[in-house]
This record gives C-alpha cells, structure tokens and sequence, in this order.
C-alpha cells in the first residue's frame, strides 16, 4: 500500500506597512541601533497599526495571498488551524474569524497556542488529519501581533518583537515529498521564564493588574537565551541524525527568527553554512508563531522541488521541535 504524505503546496504571507526601526526605538527607550543589532540581529521590525486591527487581519491577508497564488477555491478547505498567542479574543478562535473572512465556509477551525513553536505544532497536527485522510485540504497559519502585549517602556522585550503572519498549503502526496517526520518537545518549568501574568483565568484582567503593568511579554532573557540556544540545537541534530541528514543533502535550514546568535549555534550544530541558513531577523524580528512560515514566503523562489528542509523553533512555555519537509514544488 502505498504511504500518504502531507505536501506543502502552497504559501502566502503578510507583514504591515508600518516599519519600526531600531533609530525610532532609541527615541522611546535607552536603546542603540548598535546595541540592538549586535545582540539580536534585528534592525527594524513592522507593526500593525489602527483601531480594532487584530492578529486575524495578518492572517486573513496571508491566506489571500495564498489563495490568489494557487487559485484553490477556499470551500474546498476541511480544516484551518491558527498558531497564535496573540488570539483577537478568548473565543471565538481567531481561526474562526479568519475562515469566514476568507471563505473556507466547509471548514472546521481552531487555535493553537504553543508560542514560537506553534507553527510547527500547527503543521505536524495538519499533516495528520491529512496521512488519516480524514481532510484533503489543510491551511496552517503562524503568526502574531506582538506589538498588541508589548511593553514599550522594557527595552530587554520590545526591541525583539514584530507583527507578522504567514500560511501553508497542505495537501495529500504519494511522491516522496512533503512532511517526513517531526519531534515536538515541551517544558512546563519554562513559565517561570517567559510569560504574560494577567489576562487569563488565573489573573483576570483588572484596574490592579493593569495599573501594575501585567498585561505584556514578561522575559528573563538570559534564561530563555540558554534553554533555547540547547534545546533547538539539539532537537535539530537529533531529527537530522535519524533522518540521516548532514550538511551535504540538507538544502535549507528555516530556523525561527528569534535572536541570530540562537540561528547560528543551531546552523553549527547541525553543520549548516550560514548560505544554507534562512533569515529575514533583520527585517521582521521575532514575530512568534509567525516567523518560520514567513520565512517560506520569503523563500518560496529559491525552493524546488525535493529540497530537503529542517524547520526548527525554540518558545515560550517551553516549546521546541523540528520538522523535515522535503518541498513539493517548484515556484
């Protein structure tokens, strides 16, 4: 009997207008462009402006451009799922929201809420209802609007984040393409580490934990930097090594966008030369859930078909995993 992969066969993305520079940053808070690129890597990053503008309006626009490219007709969509944290509201998911908008009117949705590790959660779930033939269509959305919890006073988090969404295309292949194999890892010990103290069924949202500041991105950088710096590495060697990839016959390494100093201690783990490595941190930043695929829509061109791709991402929480894909398609 022949195996069913999931293939990516379609991309689309989106990031707003609005660039916010690190020059515009030295203004708000005792930052340096400097200081900032020598860190992290990031030299600007954009973000969604305008009243009543949630992260489903980087979603919906990346599913468009998506669809405008692979001319698919959205009512043949069976599922969308949203990798966010940045969700429009408690509920309905904004996964919701964005499959109306779009038209995917057959299908059946929801959030996913893993941080930076949410797309790759949201792809490997997608692969299996598609491998179960359970859905033919699949759209896998990672994106987020930081700019939404973030504390532009804290100058160790509002220099790293952005807004930013991106999509793929799954659907079922007997080639040898698409998602080959997948590890996901997580760490509850993590929250101590990176969290959002109010705002959910623990701290509800009040005139107290507004006052004192709850409701954003809260990092112990140092921390964080180390767990990610281990553990993405070393879930991309451990993928690659069972897969029996090498620097020789892996084609790209997509690594999230959250510090270049993490993306090149992962590239020298796994043997990667840095033109072998995705990167678009210098423009975006760290958009959550939203970097990995909007790496793909950056480098959709350059892709053909067979290429072999190792996904990698490192969040809150904690999370990490990685996901070899082998690309369906040529651009």
């Amino acid at each position: 009997m022949t195996s069913i992969r999931a293939a990516i066969t379609g991309v689309g993305g989106y990031v707003p207008e609005y660039i916010l520079t690190n020059q515009e940053l030295e203004t708000m808070v005792e930052t340096t462009d400097e200081w900032i690129t020598s860190r992290t890597g990031i030299k600007e990053r954009r973000i969604l402006k305008g009243e009543n503008q949630g992260v489903s309006v980087l979603g919906i626009a990346a599913v468009k451009d998506m669809l405008a490219k692979t001319k698919i007709d959205p009512k043949e969509i069976d599922c969308v799922i949203f990798a966010t944290v940045t969700a429009d509201m408690t509920f309905p998911a904004t996964a919701n929201i964005v499959a109306s908008a779009v038209g995917a009117t057959n299908a059946f949705s929801f959030d996913m809420g893993a941080a930076c590790s949410g797309f790759l959660y949201g792809l490997s779930a997608g692969a299996s209802y598609i491998q179960s033939g359970m859905c033919k269509k699949v759209v896998v959305i990672g994106g987020d609007k930081m700019s939404a919890i973030m504390d532009y006073t804290d100058r160790t988090t509002c220099i790293i984040f952005g807004d930013g969404a991106g999509c793929v295309l799954l659907e079922p292949t007997t080639e040898d393409v698409g998602i080959v194999d997948s590890i996901l890892k997580s760490d509850g010990a993590g929250e101590t580490y990176l969290h959002m103290k109010a705002g959910g069924s623990r701290m509800p949202a009040s005139r107290e934990t507004v006052d004192k500041r709850q409701h954003f991105v809260y990092q112990e950088g140092s921390a964080v930097f180390k767990f990610a710096v281990t553990n993405m590495a070393d879930v991309s060697a451990q993928l690659a090594g069972r897969n029996n990839l090498n620097a020789d016959n892996i084609n790209w390494l997509v690594p999230h966008q959250a510090n270049k100093r993490i993306i090149d201690a992962t590239a020298h783990r796994v043997g990667i030369t840095e033109d072998k490595v995705m990167m678009n941190i210098e423009r975006y930043g760290n958009t959550t859930a939203g970097t990995i695929p909007l790496l793909l829509w950056d480098y959709e061109k350059q892709l053909k078909k067979g290429d072999n791709l190792l996904l990698a991402a490192f969040g809150g929480g904690f999370t990490w995993g990685a996901v070899y894909v082998k690309w369906a398609y040529n651009s």
